[in-house]
Protein backbone atom coordinates (compact mmCIF):
# COMPACT_ATOMS: atom_id res chain seq x y z
CA UNK A 1 0.00 0.00 0.00
CA UNK A 2 1.16 3.56 -0.69
CA UNK A 3 2.23 5.56 2.36
CA UNK A 4 0.47 8.92 2.94
CA UNK A 5 2.87 11.85 3.46
CA UNK A 6 1.81 15.00 5.33
CA UNK A 7 3.34 18.24 4.13
CA UNK A 8 6.27 19.34 6.28
CA UNK A 9 6.49 16.06 8.16
CA UNK A 10 8.82 13.12 7.68
CA UNK A 11 7.45 9.62 7.49
CA UNK A 12 9.15 8.75 10.77
CA UNK A 13 7.20 11.45 12.63
CA UNK A 14 3.77 10.50 11.36
CA UNK A 15 1.19 9.74 14.00
CA UNK A 16 0.55 6.06 14.65
CA UNK A 17 -2.93 6.28 13.18
CA UNK A 18 -1.51 7.55 9.90
CA UNK A 19 1.22 4.95 9.56
CA UNK A 20 0.63 1.69 7.72
CA UNK A 21 0.14 -1.29 10.04
CA UNK A 22 1.32 -4.68 8.75
CA UNK A 23 -0.43 -7.63 10.42
CA UNK A 24 1.95 -10.18 11.94
CA UNK A 25 2.50 -13.25 9.76
CA UNK A 26 2.47 -16.75 11.09
CA UNK A 27 5.86 -18.51 10.89
CA UNK A 28 6.28 -20.71 7.83
CA UNK A 29 6.89 -23.86 9.85
CA UNK A 30 3.55 -23.40 11.58
CA UNK A 31 1.74 -23.00 8.26
CA UNK A 32 3.43 -26.10 6.86
CA UNK A 33 2.64 -28.08 10.00
CA UNK A 34 -1.01 -27.05 9.84
CA UNK A 35 -1.24 -28.08 6.17
CA UNK A 36 0.51 -31.40 6.80
CA UNK A 37 -1.90 -32.18 9.63
CA UNK A 38 -4.88 -31.95 7.27
CA UNK A 39 -3.21 -34.38 4.85
CA UNK A 40 -2.38 -36.88 7.62
CA UNK A 41 -5.74 -36.62 9.37
CA UNK A 42 -7.72 -38.92 6.98
CA UNK A 43 -5.07 -41.65 7.22
CA UNK A 44 -4.94 -41.26 10.99
CA UNK A 45 -8.73 -41.51 11.19
CA UNK A 46 -8.75 -44.70 9.11
CA UNK A 47 -5.99 -46.16 11.29
CA UNK A 48 -7.90 -45.42 14.48
CA UNK A 49 -11.23 -46.73 13.18
CA UNK A 50 -9.95 -49.86 11.41
CA UNK A 51 -7.01 -50.80 13.63
CA UNK A 52 -6.87 -49.27 17.09
CA UNK A 53 -10.57 -49.60 17.95
CA UNK A 54 -10.82 -53.27 16.79
CA UNK A 55 -7.58 -54.00 18.65
CA UNK A 56 -8.99 -52.55 21.84
CA UNK A 57 -12.20 -54.54 21.37
CA UNK A 58 -10.23 -57.75 20.84
CA UNK A 59 -8.27 -57.22 24.03
CA UNK A 60 -11.50 -56.57 25.96
CA UNK A 61 -13.39 -59.53 24.47
CA UNK A 62 -10.47 -61.86 25.19
CA UNK A 63 -11.40 -61.62 28.88
CA UNK A 64 -15.11 -62.30 28.30
CA UNK A 65 -17.40 -65.06 27.07
CA UNK A 66 -18.79 -62.92 24.23
CA UNK A 67 -20.25 -65.01 21.39
CA UNK A 68 -20.99 -62.24 18.89
CA UNK A 69 -24.77 -62.35 19.30
CA UNK A 70 -25.89 -62.18 22.92
CA UNK A 71 -25.95 -58.71 24.52
CA UNK A 72 -24.99 -60.31 27.85
CA UNK A 73 -21.22 -60.35 28.21
CA UNK A 74 -19.69 -62.07 31.24
CA UNK A 75 -16.17 -61.37 32.48
CA UNK A 76 -14.16 -64.63 32.64
CA UNK A 77 -10.65 -63.33 33.28
CA UNK A 78 -7.86 -65.39 31.73
CA UNK A 79 -10.00 -68.48 31.14
CA UNK A 80 -9.84 -68.05 27.37
CA UNK A 81 -6.04 -67.97 27.47
CA UNK A 82 -5.95 -71.08 29.66
CA UNK A 83 -8.26 -72.88 27.22
CA UNK A 84 -5.91 -72.07 24.34
CA UNK A 85 -2.87 -73.64 26.00
CA UNK A 86 -4.91 -76.70 26.98
CA UNK A 87 -6.20 -77.20 23.42
CA UNK A 88 -3.96 -79.57 21.48
CA UNK A 89 -5.29 -78.31 18.13
CA UNK A 90 -4.24 -74.75 19.03
CA UNK A 91 -0.75 -75.88 19.98
CA UNK A 92 -0.55 -77.85 16.73
CA UNK A 93 -1.57 -74.75 14.76
CA UNK A 94 1.03 -72.68 16.61
CA UNK A 95 3.75 -75.25 15.92
CA UNK A 96 3.00 -75.55 12.22
CA UNK A 97 2.72 -71.78 11.77
CA UNK A 98 6.16 -71.21 13.33
CA UNK A 99 7.62 -74.12 11.37
CA UNK A 100 6.14 -72.80 8.13
CA UNK A 101 7.35 -69.23 8.70
CA UNK A 102 10.92 -70.21 9.63
CA UNK A 103 11.43 -72.86 6.94
CA UNK A 104 9.96 -70.77 4.11
CA UNK A 105 12.05 -67.77 5.16
CA UNK A 106 15.27 -69.80 5.16
CA UNK A 107 14.57 -71.66 1.91
CA UNK A 108 13.33 -68.65 -0.05
CA UNK A 109 16.33 -66.58 1.05
CA UNK A 110 18.76 -69.38 0.21
CA UNK A 111 17.25 -69.76 -3.28
CA UNK A 112 16.39 -66.15 -4.12
CA UNK A 113 19.89 -64.71 -3.67
CA UNK A 114 21.64 -67.16 -6.07
CA UNK A 115 18.74 -66.76 -8.50
CA UNK A 116 19.11 -62.97 -8.41
CA UNK A 117 22.85 -63.28 -9.03
CA UNK A 118 22.18 -65.51 -12.03
CA UNK A 119 19.48 -63.22 -13.44
CA UNK A 120 21.80 -60.23 -13.04
CA UNK A 121 24.21 -61.66 -15.61
CA UNK A 122 23.92 -60.95 -19.31
CA UNK A 123 22.62 -63.78 -21.47
CA UNK A 124 20.26 -64.29 -24.38
CA UNK A 125 16.59 -64.19 -23.35
CA UNK A 126 17.30 -62.68 -19.94
CA UNK A 127 14.07 -60.66 -19.91
CA UNK A 128 11.97 -63.71 -20.73
CA UNK A 129 13.66 -65.81 -18.05
CA UNK A 130 13.08 -63.09 -15.48
CA UNK A 131 9.40 -63.01 -16.41
CA UNK A 132 9.13 -66.78 -16.03
CA UNK A 133 10.53 -66.73 -12.50
CA UNK A 134 8.40 -63.74 -11.54
CA UNK A 135 5.17 -65.22 -12.94
CA UNK A 136 4.20 -67.26 -9.80
CA UNK A 137 3.81 -63.96 -7.94
CA UNK A 138 1.18 -62.68 -10.39
CA UNK A 139 -1.85 -64.96 -9.68
CA UNK A 140 -3.49 -64.88 -6.28
CA UNK A 141 -2.33 -67.42 -3.72
CA UNK A 142 -5.78 -69.01 -3.67
CA UNK A 143 -5.57 -69.68 -7.41
CA UNK A 144 -2.10 -71.19 -7.01
CA UNK A 145 -3.42 -73.38 -4.22
CA UNK A 146 -6.23 -74.74 -6.38
CA UNK A 147 -3.83 -75.43 -9.26
CA UNK A 148 -1.42 -77.29 -7.00
CA UNK A 149 -4.31 -79.23 -5.46
CA UNK A 150 -4.95 -80.64 -8.92
CA UNK A 151 -1.23 -81.35 -9.42
CA UNK A 152 -0.70 -82.99 -6.00
CA UNK A 153 -4.02 -84.83 -5.78
CA UNK A 154 -3.41 -88.12 -3.95
CA UNK A 155 -5.78 -89.85 -6.34
CA UNK A 156 -4.78 -91.18 -9.73
CA UNK A 157 -6.09 -87.99 -11.33
CA UNK A 158 -3.24 -85.95 -9.85
CA UNK A 159 -0.66 -84.82 -12.42
CA UNK A 160 2.36 -86.05 -10.46
CA UNK A 161 0.76 -89.36 -9.50
CA UNK A 162 -0.32 -89.89 -13.11
CA UNK A 163 3.29 -89.46 -14.25
CA UNK A 164 4.46 -91.82 -11.50
CA UNK A 165 1.86 -94.36 -12.61
CA UNK A 166 3.25 -94.32 -16.16
CA UNK A 167 6.61 -95.50 -14.86
CA UNK A 168 5.11 -98.09 -12.52
CA UNK A 169 5.38 -96.20 -9.22
CA UNK A 170 2.48 -96.31 -6.76
CA UNK A 171 0.59 -93.06 -6.09
CA UNK A 172 2.03 -90.91 -3.30
CA UNK A 173 -0.39 -89.39 -0.75
CA UNK A 174 1.02 -85.88 -1.06
CA UNK A 175 -1.88 -84.18 0.70
CA UNK A 176 -3.26 -87.14 2.68
CA UNK A 177 -0.21 -87.91 4.82
CA UNK A 178 0.50 -85.44 7.63
CA UNK A 179 4.24 -85.11 7.04
CA UNK A 180 3.93 -85.03 3.24
CA UNK A 181 1.11 -82.50 3.46
CA UNK A 182 3.24 -80.14 5.55
CA UNK A 183 6.19 -80.50 3.19
CA UNK A 184 3.93 -80.01 0.16
CA UNK A 185 2.49 -76.77 1.54
CA UNK A 186 5.97 -75.44 2.31
CA UNK A 187 7.41 -76.41 -1.08
CA UNK A 188 4.53 -74.77 -2.94
CA UNK A 189 5.01 -71.62 -0.85
CA UNK A 190 8.74 -71.59 -1.63
CA UNK A 191 8.04 -72.06 -5.34
CA UNK A 192 5.52 -69.20 -5.32
CA UNK A 193 7.69 -66.69 -3.44
CA UNK A 194 11.25 -67.34 -4.59
CA UNK A 195 10.95 -65.48 -7.89
CA UNK A 196 9.34 -62.42 -6.33
CA UNK A 197 11.99 -62.11 -3.62
CA UNK A 198 14.70 -62.70 -6.22
CA UNK A 199 13.43 -59.54 -7.92
CA UNK A 200 13.97 -57.64 -4.65
CA UNK A 201 17.59 -58.78 -4.53
CA UNK A 202 17.98 -58.12 -8.25
CA UNK A 203 16.83 -54.53 -7.81
CA UNK A 204 19.47 -54.00 -5.13
CA UNK A 205 22.13 -55.69 -7.26
CA UNK A 206 21.41 -53.40 -10.19
CA UNK A 207 21.83 -50.35 -7.94
CA UNK A 208 25.39 -51.38 -7.04
CA UNK A 209 28.04 -49.74 -9.26
CA UNK A 210 29.73 -52.27 -11.54
CA UNK A 211 33.10 -50.62 -10.84
CA UNK A 212 33.15 -52.22 -7.40
CA UNK A 213 33.03 -55.75 -8.79
CA UNK A 214 35.49 -54.93 -11.56
CA UNK A 215 37.95 -53.60 -9.00
CA UNK A 216 37.63 -56.76 -6.92
CA UNK A 217 38.34 -58.92 -9.96
CA UNK A 218 41.43 -56.84 -10.74
CA UNK A 219 42.59 -57.44 -7.18
CA UNK A 220 42.33 -61.18 -7.79
CA UNK A 221 39.22 -61.91 -5.73
CA UNK A 222 37.50 -65.20 -6.52
CA UNK A 223 33.78 -65.71 -6.96
CA UNK A 224 33.19 -66.88 -3.38
CA UNK A 225 35.40 -64.17 -1.88
CA UNK A 226 33.60 -61.54 -3.95
CA UNK A 227 30.22 -62.81 -2.80
CA UNK A 228 31.20 -63.03 0.87
CA UNK A 229 33.11 -59.74 1.07
CA UNK A 230 31.18 -57.53 -1.37
CA UNK A 231 27.84 -58.87 -2.58
CA UNK A 232 26.47 -60.15 0.72
CA UNK A 233 27.29 -56.99 2.74
CA UNK A 234 25.80 -54.78 0.03
CA UNK A 235 22.65 -56.93 -0.01
CA UNK A 236 22.10 -56.59 3.74
CA UNK A 237 19.27 -54.00 3.37
CA UNK A 238 17.55 -56.24 0.82
CA UNK A 239 17.90 -59.25 3.12
CA UNK A 240 16.28 -57.26 5.93
CA UNK A 241 13.32 -56.26 3.76
CA UNK A 242 12.88 -59.72 2.26
CA UNK A 243 13.05 -61.61 5.54
CA UNK A 244 10.70 -59.17 7.24
CA UNK A 245 8.12 -59.75 4.50
CA UNK A 246 8.65 -63.52 4.63
CA UNK A 247 8.33 -63.76 8.40
CA UNK A 248 5.24 -61.58 8.68
CA UNK A 249 3.63 -63.28 5.70
CA UNK A 250 4.48 -66.73 7.06
CA UNK A 251 3.06 -66.03 10.50
CA UNK A 252 -0.26 -64.76 9.15
CA UNK A 253 -0.57 -67.31 6.32
CA UNK A 254 -4.03 -68.69 5.68
CA UNK A 255 -5.01 -68.94 2.02
CA UNK A 256 -2.38 -71.38 0.70
CA UNK A 257 -2.69 -74.13 3.37
CA UNK A 258 -6.47 -73.78 3.37
CA UNK A 259 -6.87 -74.14 -0.40
CA UNK A 260 -4.41 -77.05 -0.50
CA UNK A 261 -5.47 -79.12 2.50
CA UNK A 262 -8.18 -77.18 4.42
CA UNK A 263 -5.87 -77.47 7.42
CA UNK A 264 -5.68 -81.25 7.25
CA UNK A 265 -5.13 -84.07 7.38
CA UNK A 266 -6.30 -83.74 10.95
CA UNK A 267 -4.70 -80.55 12.26
CA UNK A 268 -1.37 -81.06 10.47
CA UNK A 269 -1.48 -77.92 8.31
CA UNK A 270 -3.85 -75.75 10.31
CA UNK A 271 -2.49 -72.26 10.95
CA UNK A 272 -3.16 -69.72 13.68
CA UNK A 273 -5.13 -67.54 11.30
CA UNK A 274 -7.39 -70.44 10.36
CA UNK A 275 -7.92 -71.25 14.05
CA UNK A 276 -8.89 -67.65 14.76
CA UNK A 277 -11.39 -67.62 11.90
CA UNK A 278 -12.93 -70.97 12.81
CA UNK A 279 -13.29 -70.12 16.50
CA UNK A 280 -14.61 -66.63 15.90
CA UNK A 281 -16.94 -67.24 12.94
CA UNK A 282 -17.76 -70.94 12.66
CA UNK A 283 -18.00 -71.62 16.41
CA UNK A 284 -19.08 -68.11 17.54
CA UNK A 285 -16.48 -68.19 20.32
CA UNK A 286 -15.41 -64.56 20.03
CA UNK A 287 -13.74 -64.58 23.44
CA UNK A 288 -11.38 -67.43 22.60
CA UNK A 289 -10.73 -66.11 19.09
CA UNK A 290 -9.91 -62.67 20.53
CA UNK A 291 -7.52 -64.20 23.06
CA UNK A 292 -5.82 -66.12 20.28
CA UNK A 293 -5.60 -62.92 18.23
CA UNK A 294 -3.90 -61.09 21.11
CA UNK A 295 -1.37 -63.90 21.56
CA UNK A 296 -0.82 -63.97 17.82
CA UNK A 297 -0.17 -60.22 17.75
CA UNK A 298 2.33 -60.50 20.61
CA UNK A 299 4.11 -63.39 18.91
CA UNK A 300 4.36 -61.51 15.61
CA UNK A 301 5.67 -58.43 17.39
CA UNK A 302 8.30 -60.46 19.23
CA UNK A 303 9.47 -62.21 16.07
CA UNK A 304 9.66 -58.96 14.10
CA UNK A 305 11.57 -57.23 16.92
CA UNK A 306 14.04 -60.12 17.09
CA UNK A 307 14.49 -60.10 13.34
CA UNK A 308 15.12 -56.35 13.28
CA UNK A 309 17.71 -56.64 16.06
CA UNK A 310 19.54 -59.39 14.21
CA UNK A 311 19.37 -57.42 10.95
CA UNK A 312 20.83 -54.32 12.60
CA UNK A 313 23.67 -56.38 14.03
CA UNK A 314 24.29 -57.84 10.58
CA UNK A 315 24.32 -54.37 9.03
CA UNK A 316 26.66 -53.09 11.74
CA UNK A 317 28.98 -56.03 11.16
CA UNK A 318 29.33 -55.35 7.44
CA UNK A 319 29.20 -51.55 7.57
Amino acid sequence: MAQVLIAGASPAKLPASAQEVTPPRRPRWRRDSFTSTWFVLPILLVFVVLYLIPLGQSVFYSFTDYNGYSPDVRWVGIDNYVRIFRDSSMLSALGFTLFYAIVTTVLVTALAIPLALALNRRFVGRGFVRSVFFFPAVPSVAVLGLVWTFILSPLGSGVINSVLGWVGIAPVPWLADETLAQLSVILVAVWAQTGWHAMIYLAYLQSIPADIFEASKLDGAGAWQEFRSLTLPLLTPAITVSQLLLLTGGLKVYDLPFTLTHGGPGFATRTLTQSIIENGIAQSDIGKASALSVLFLLAVGAVIALQLVLSRRLEARYS
